[in-house]
């Protein structure tokens, strides 16, 4: 491809990117980005939607491709990528993946929402996971400084916490965030119970005595949360154990970002887990960039933008300030802090053993009609409007009618 003089090439390329990357911890880990990109060349229009799961930027997206408007790059989820491909609306980022061996090294739960009808379609950015518990790290040794193993320890591990005048569980009441919390205490009940429940969405699963039991343990944790929650923004929450206000936050491991920016480490500060009962598996979403259709001479800058994405500088430096591990199996973890360690160890065992599976709360188990299904009822459960008993029927009945 012939390039006009530098300046004059520089100017015509530039990419528009719709995100919701809004907090202090995302904004940082995305400026990687935009800089890497701007030194190559390419300019960088910045179209952020606030709201944690994007629920807000696919109504904004949606208005933009119905005026025929598409911006050049979006951050999206799992099955919302594959609703998008069906439409015909996202480009094809074959030419680059090819020349770079994305196949090879992308993990193939990843793939799975990265290449629709064999195409590659969207660029992993990611794998975040979503089984973690943030724990204050005083608070804990005030509690005797164990981890805990299984429930009945997280339990007691709470009481600690509510007798040193904390709030036990930092939490915000979204729908996603208490779905958040389901999710891993689902998977605390074995491999096969989660696959079952939210993957199969297995009816007998789903309206057993076992989710019962779920639903029974999110009721005993909504009674370790302050009287403020509701509304409450994740990272808002995160503030609150990083602050010692609070004594441990359930959510992914964007939260890490949150500490990182506050200057608190790892093992000194704060303490990363997997949810008790959950480790050797973990739950993962992966923020990805679905690359839309655009005119032809706006094509040679998405691509580069792709490219730039998964170079292993980038998935490194980009991880190392997000919280979560590289989207490539082959990055080394040399400038990862502890639980960036962790997460690529767990991350790879989990990728070998079969037990990688895609979070029902991050739109990588089921279509967003099923998800949002589940939510209604997890979210209801929570807020003290259905009983155990209750809340499994209706489970059942919700995810039949949305499937």
């Amino acid at each position: 491809m012939m390039t006009m003089g530098g300046l004059a090439a520089k100017a015509e390329e530039g990419v528009e990117v719709l995100h919701w990357w809004t907090s202090g911890g995302e904004a940082a880990a995305l400026d990687v980005l935009k800089k890497d990109l701007e030194s190559k060349g390419i300019s960088w229009t910045d179209m952020p939607v606030a709201g944690g799961g994007g629920t807000e930027a696919m109504t904004v997206l949606r208005a933009r491709v119905t005026a025929g408007n598409a911006p050049t790059a979006v951050q999206m989820l799992g099955f919302d990528i594959l609703d998008w491909a069906k439409e015909g609306a996202l480009g094809n980022l074959d030419e680059v993946a090819a020349a770079e061996g994305w196949d090879k090294v992308i993990p193939t739960a990843l793939q799975q929402f990265s290449k629709y009808d064999g195409h590659w379609i969207a660029a992993p950015v990611n794998v975040h996971s979503t089984n973690w518990v943030w724990i204050n790290k005083a608070a804990l040794d005030a509690a005797g400084g164990k981890e805990p193993a299984n429930w009945d320890e997280l339990v007691a591990l709470l009481d600690k916490f509510k007798e040193q005048g904390l709030t036990p569980v930092a939490h915000g009441g979204q729908a996603w965030q208490d779905a958040t919390i389901f999710d891993a205490v689902v998977l605390s009940f074995g491999n096969d119970f989660y696959k079952k429940a939210f993957i199969d969405l297995d009816a007998e699963t789903l309206g057993g005595a076992q989710m019962k039991e779920a639903f029974d343990r999110m009721a005993k944790l909504r009674s370790y949360v302050d009287d403020n929650f509701s509304g409450r923004d994740w990272n808002l929450a995160s503030a609150m154990v990083i602050e010692g206000k609070a004594g441990l936050q359930f959510m992914g491991d964007w939260a890490k970002g949150e500490f990182i920016k506050a200057g608190k480490k790892p093992g000194a500060d704060f303490v990363c887990m997997r949810f008790p009962g959950t480790q050797g598996s973990v739950t993962f979403n992966s923020d990805q960039f679905a690359m839309f259709k655009v005119a032809d001479d706006k094509v040679p800058a998405q691509l580069k933008m792709a490219s730039a994405i998964e170079s292993p500088v980038f998935q490194s430096a980009f991880n190392v300030v997000k919280g979560s591990a590289p989207a490539r199996t082959d990055v080394p973890d040399t400038d990862f802090d502890d639980c960036g360690k962790k997460a690529i160890k767990d991350l790879a065992e989990a990728n070998t053993n079969g037990s990688l599976y895609g979070s029902m709360a991050h739109g990588h188990a089921n279509p967003a009609s099923v998800k949002n299904a589940i939510y209604d009822v997890v979210t209801r459960h929570f807020n003290g409007e259905l009983t155990s008993e209750e809340a499994v029927t209706e489970l059942a009945a919700a995810v039949e009618a949305a499937k």
